[in-house]
């Protein structure tokens, strides 16, 4: 039994839903070009974040017998072709500048829509996804050779101290209608990974003291007796974590709390259960077994039949606790992949969560929020139309990395990681 009082999830059923959302891979990507839709709702874009994703879910797959070494090499060889042949101009019909790619970008073109930026951080999750693969198709075969020299070119090139602005941390973002993005990646958040890579580039790399300036706007609170390292949304305390192991390595921020960020992510998945425990809101469904509070679709007075939904309503939002916004809207998927921090809580509340809102997967795979409070005329709760392609993968890789550890083992062994934890100021464990 875990602490929560319930029966825990098995490992069973955490390979069928680690499985199920591999499979969003196989079905929502153009296998001319490796590029994967952001959502299965019609004309979804790709979505570059979602390609880094996929990336590092192919190996795993690999692994579990999902699919042969030969198929994932060839699903990685497309995609990694296709960013190094991308049309580099800038121009806003392009697919990337200096090295960055647009957020979101034509499924069969690759061409930039919906005006996205230059995005710093979808880049990073790309990336990552790049180098994951880059470290796993290790063989001396001609097609691994060439896949693990496509991921050096694309790491390479990417100028990262351009991507400052000219100020001490890293801008959000980047148009060619207006150059960068008024604001930059302050306060703590899920960029943690970004620093690392633009630290640890031999090529074009960002000042040391880039990430100290970040740390700096940082913000250390307790709430519910935890000292933590505060972000709202729940995902921010996960997506970095789906590559780098930060179990026991501190930067000088971590060494003065006493702390790691792997550390800060457990009590923020305390802090997110007891924020549904005290449901100070008073919305269906919040409890100490029902939680999972982050960024995500949600409901929106734009539905027809939610006009009249006298509570204040998000649609898609960076939700958080407890400070908001919150509109009752819980994310199955969001507290899974807390998995690696507290197992002791997750399966429990996984588990619960899965037989309370069975509406909450469709073939075993998580939508991207339901909401009980908002319930249909058949009592079930709200739930988002379709499949997001981040939840699916941060799905994948922190189950993975609860069972084998197997993505933190790869970048553990990546040069360019290792080099960007030191630069940052990390010291200690595996380091």
């Amino acid at each position: 039994m875990t602490v929560t009082g319930q029966p825990p999830m098995t490992e069973q059923t955490l390979d069928q839903l680690q499985h199920a959302a591999f499979s969003y891979f196989l079905l929502a990507v153009n296998p001319a070009n490796g590029l994967i839709a952001d959502t299965t709702r019609d004309h979804s874009p790709a979505s570059i974040g979602v390609v880094g994703f996929a990336l590092s879910a192919y190996p795993i797959a690999v692994e579990r017998g999902w699919m042969t070494r030969a198929d994932a090499v060839e699903r990685s060889l497309a995609t990694l072709r296709f960013f190094r042949d991308s049309d580099q101009s800038g121009s806003p019909e392009a697919t990337g500048y200096k090295g960055f790619y647009y957020h979101f970008l034509d499924m069969h073109t690759g061409a930039r829509v919906w005006r996205s930026e230059l995005s710093t951080i979808d880049t990073a999750l790309l990336i990552a996804g790049a180098l994951t693969a880059g470290r796993y198709f290790a063989e001396k075969t001609p097609e691994e050779t060439e896949l693990r020299a496509l991921v050096e070119t694309l790491y390479l090139r990417v100028d990262w101290r351009w991507s400052q602005g000219g100020l001490a941390t890293i801008r959000q973002g980047w148009k060619p209608e207006s150059g960068f993005l008024n604001y930059g990646w302050d306060g703590y958040n899920e960029s943690i990974v970004l620093y690392v890579l633009a630290l640890g580039s031999p090529t074009h790399s960002i000042a040391g003291d880039s990430f100290e300036a970040w740390t700096a706007t940082y913000q250390w609170e307790n709430l519910y007796g935890y000292e933590f390292l505060y972000a709202g949304p729940l995902f921010i305390h996960q997506f970095s974590h789906a590559w780098i192991d930060f179990r026991g390595i501190q930067d000088r921020f971590m060494r003065e709390k006493g702390c790691d960020y792997f550390e800060n992510s457990r009590r923020a998945t305390y802090v997110q259960r007891e924020y549904a425990r005290r449901n100070p809101h008073g919305f269906a469904g919040y409890d100490e077994s029902s939680w999972g509070v982050t960024a995500c679709d949600g409901p929106s007075h734009q539905e027809p039949e939610l006009t009249d939904e006298p509570r204040r309503l998000f649609g898609y939002a960076a939700r958080g606790v407890p400070y908001g916004p919150d509109d009752g809207t819980l994310c199955g998927w969001a507290a899974l992949a807390s998995l690696p921090f507290a197992p002791e809580l997750v399966l429990g509340t996984a588990r619960t969560m899965l037989d309370r809102y069975p509406e909450n997967l469709s073939n075993l795979q998580y939508a991207s929020s339901f909401n009980p409070t908002i319930s249909r005329d058949d009592k079930r709760a709200w739930v988002s139309a379709g499949l997001f392609g981040l939840d699916q993968g941060i799905v994948v890789m922190m189950i993975e990395n609860h069972r084998t550890q197997l993505i933190w083992r790869l970048m553990r062994d990546c040069p360019y990681v290792g080099a960007g934890l030191r630069r940052a100021g990390f010291r200690g464990g595996w380091l």
